[in-house]
């Protein structure tokens, strides 16, 4: 969860960067996550849009999020190749679970019999 410090000496746009790139190194935030419209976040967060809209910028300068036109904005996978392909999969794999239906501890149930299957 970002929060904004209006009492910090650090910019707004610069507190959202450098949260948001946390959030992505952690992992809380994973590869192919759809990330909040400018105009959304800037009112969650009671910014103006021109803030949000150049942290935005930064992070996706910096290979943070990726823009995909009409689509929105995506964080991008971070890591070396296979890194970035297991994030691009499991964004997929969750994407899929939600439409199915299926509760998170089966899908973790199944997400783990299937590892314990293929490293046997």
């Amino acid at each position: 969860m970002i929060s904004i410090d209006p009492r910090s000496a650090t910019p707004p746009y610069e507190q959202l960067r450098i949260q948001f790139m946390n959030e992505v190194q952690t992992g809380t935030l994973a590869g192919g996550t759809r990330i909040p419209t400018v105009r959304k976040l800037a009112e969650d967060l009671g910014l103006a849009p021109n803030t949000v809209a150049r942290a935005y910028r930064e992070l996706e300068a910096d290979g943070f999020i990726e823009t995909r036109g009409r689509n929105g904005s995506f964080v991008s996978a971070q890591g070396d190749a296979a890194e970035k392909q297991a994030q691009e999969a499991a964004r997929a794999y969750a994407d899929r679970i939600q439409k199915l239906g299926i509760a998170r501890p089966q899908a973790l149930t199944y997400v783990t019999a299937a590892l314990n299957a293929s490293l046997s």
